[in-house]
């Protein structure tokens, strides 16, 4: 069956480069058509969609799904069949004097590159499939779709309305298991994309780099909150709830971590208790409230707070209803806060990716900085405060993939905003006009003039006078 499979991805994968071989040069009106259909896919079939996420993850809101993986897809679709026309042309460049006064040009010519692999995760299936898809296409290529098994339901819906929508040779969908994910990434692809987690990435552009295929790579890590001391620790409480709480946490965004001033630790942690009560004031039967997506999930994140609990860290569950969760088999997490954390603990050590929040202190915000300096750059920095001499000093003085002031995650649902990681966080970005140059090939053109430019500038055996001149002269 292994075998089988990895046939028929070859297979996909020498179609869809032949057919795009034989369409070059293909009009923008052929791109604008793929992007159309594309939204048309997630219009028509939206509800059934936002349904197969609900029944992947045991209860996903369907409003929630409505709003993060169909309209933010949506969306972005229009955003680049606004400005694909202005990414694709040539950008003028500037040739060394004085050849462009003789003639001399040069130019950048955005490219597509050829078939592109999207491998995509589970949280948030639709959106980080079709957002990257959208630009992909944008930038004249083909795409093959790798997404989630943890997300069956969804994967086999995406494969089934992909095929109604888009020809083989086009864009194509390849259902299955780690197995087939790893073919996959060792498939002889123009470029890569994987969204998902940093070990996984490690493997994935081990896989990729064996073939020396181009990757993005769309990873996490652990994204702090700093709050300053002119914080307003009301409503930074209730947008970090809000943040935290989304889809249960699981989204690689999500904050990961808080790092307060030691004086307001109790009254940071009652904001994020009060956001928390205002939006979800029950959790088992609330649909607003998601699911954790499998038992392997939910044991882990389980096991992360037990780690913390008896290595000596306070644990603080908002539960507004006090809701018994313990006879529930729903994979439901109440908001589980820790207090006096420390670098031993499990989940100081890894991506939370759960509904679990690690809280901090610090004397003097030199002490934040300096601790997520002294960590992997993260996918996400958020920083609350009024001041904005501290909030430069944040900014100036730390590294992350993007930054959210004043809020959370809110710097990806920017479309003309570069979304993407920094080491261990990932590789490259999309989203923007940077996302349209991450999947096309950046092709130099440089037009000589009809003169002997090289004779003239004296470059050209047999050397002499006039070649020493010329050396003299640059190196003025």
């Amino acid at each position: 069956m292994a075998a089988d499979k990895n046939a028929e991805m070859e297979t996909i994968l020498k179609l869809q480069r032949d057919a795009f071989v034989a369409a070059r040069p293909e009009a923008l009106d052929r791109r604008r058509d793929r992007i159309k259909r594309a939204i048309a896919l997630l219009k028509d079939h939206s509800e059934v969609l936002c349904q197969a996420m609900n029944e992947d993850f045991g209860n996903r809101s369907v409003d929630q799904s409505m709003i993060t993986d169909i309209v933010s897809s949506v969306n972005f679709g229009k955003y680049c069949l606004k400005h694909m026309g202005a990414w694709s042309k040539p950008e003028k460049r500037k040739v060394t004097f004085p050849l462009g006064l003789l003639g001399a040009k040069a130019e950048v010519r955005y490219e597509p590159k050829g078939v592109v692999g999207i491998m995509s995760p589970w949280n948030f299936p639709v959106q980080l499939t079709f957002n990257p898809l959208m630009q992909i296409l944008a930038a004249g290529n083909r795409a093959m779709v790798k997404p989630s098994e943890f997300t069956e339901a969804t994967s086999a819906l995406m494969d089934k309305l992909v095929s109604e929508y888009f020809e083989q040779d086009e864009v194509a969908v390849i259902t299955g298991s780690p197995e087939v994910a790893q073919a996959f990434s060792s498939l002889q692809f123009d470029h890569l994309l994987f969204t998902g987690s940093t070990a996984t990435g490690r493997k994935v552009m081990e896989a990729a780099g064996k073939n020396l295929v181009p990757v993005t790579l769309e990873l996490g890590g652990k994204s702090p909150v700093i709050l300053g001391r002119s914080a307003d620790l009301e409503k930074a409480g209730e947008r970090i709830a809000m943040g935290k709480m989304m889809n249960a946490g699981q989204i690689c965004l999500a904050p990961d971590y808080m790092i307060v001033p030691e004086e307001k630790e109790e009254a940071a942690i009652a904001g994020v208790q009060l956001g928390v009560h205002n939006q979800y004031p029950t959790l088992l039967d609330n649909d607003d409230y998601a699911s954790v997506v499998t038992d392997r999930h939910f044991d882990r994140l389980q096991g992360l707070v037990a780690d913390a609990k008896e290595k000596g860290a306070e644990v603080i569950e908002v539960n507004p209803a006090e809701e018994d969760f313990s006879n529930s088999n729903s994979r439901k997490m109440p908001l589980t806060i820790l207090r006096n954390v420390n670098d031993d603990m499990q989940a100081m050590q890894e991506e939370i990716f759960g509904p679990v929040l690690p809280v901090k202190t610090y004397k003097d915000v030199d002490e934040a900085i300096d601790y997520v300096n002294q960590n992997d750059r993260p996918l996400g920095l958020y920083y609350f405060g009024q001041s904005t001499g501290e909030q430069e000093r944040v900014l100036q003085k730390t590294i992350s993939g993007g930054v959210t002031v004043n809020d959370v995650i809110f710097h990806i649902s920017m479309d003309d905003l570069p979304f993407g990681g920094v080491g261990p966080s990932g590789i490259g970005s999309y989203h923007g006009p940077e996302g349209f140059k991450e999947f096309s090939h950046a092709r130099s053109v440089y037009s000589q003039p009809k003169m002997d430019i090289a004779k003239i500038a004296g470059f050209k055996p047999p050397y002499g006078k006039a070649t020493k001149k010329a050396i003299a002269t640059q190196l003025k």
